[in-house]
């Protein structure tokens, strides 16, 4: 789809922060983009590589490779970089290509922060130029590779 921002990222058109933290023929997963501003250290996008709107048209093995990756991700975030808490969040409305948000919470966020977006209104919350993300998605991608299993 020519003007969908992830089928973009995928075939190269679009540049974004950080660099592939796993890729396999269902899935692409790498660092939150935030056109230049500082990013927040730990939200992870989880892209679907074929292009749908929702988790409704996803095949099984779609659905598969999305679940696991999810969930060996999550655990990733809080072995490596010490996470108490992942949220995941699927909304769609203003891309409509199935990708999910992973977005860490870190010890002593306040309970008024809590949440994958409430996160980014506290003010120690962990920002970082794109070399800092690029840092954390080679952490992960390590861990990953390292973790075959969850």
């Amino acid at each position: 789809m020519k003007d969908c921002f992830i089928c973009n990222k995928h075939t190269g058109n679009i540049e974004t922060s950080g660099v592939m933290i796993y890729e396999d023929e269902h899935v692409y997963v790498g660092h939150i983009d935030r056109n230049g501003q500082p990013n927040y250290l730990g939200h992870i996008m989880i892209d679907l590589k074929r292009h749908v709107p929702t988790l409704a048209e996803m095949t099984v093995e779609e659905a598969t490779a999305f679940g696991v990756i999810m969930a060996r991700v999550s655990k990733a975030l809080k072995d490596s970089e010490n996470a108490e808490h992942i949220y995941a969040l699927v909304s769609g409305n203003s891309v409509p290509h199935l990708h999910m948000h992973l977005v860490a919470r870190y010890p002593n966020t306040p309970k008024e922060h809590w949440g994958p977006m409430e996160v980014y209104d506290w003010e120690n919350a962990p920002m970082g130029s794109n070399n800092e993300v690029i840092d954390l998605c080679n952490r992960l991608k390590t861990y990953l590779e390292n973790n075959q299993y969850v």
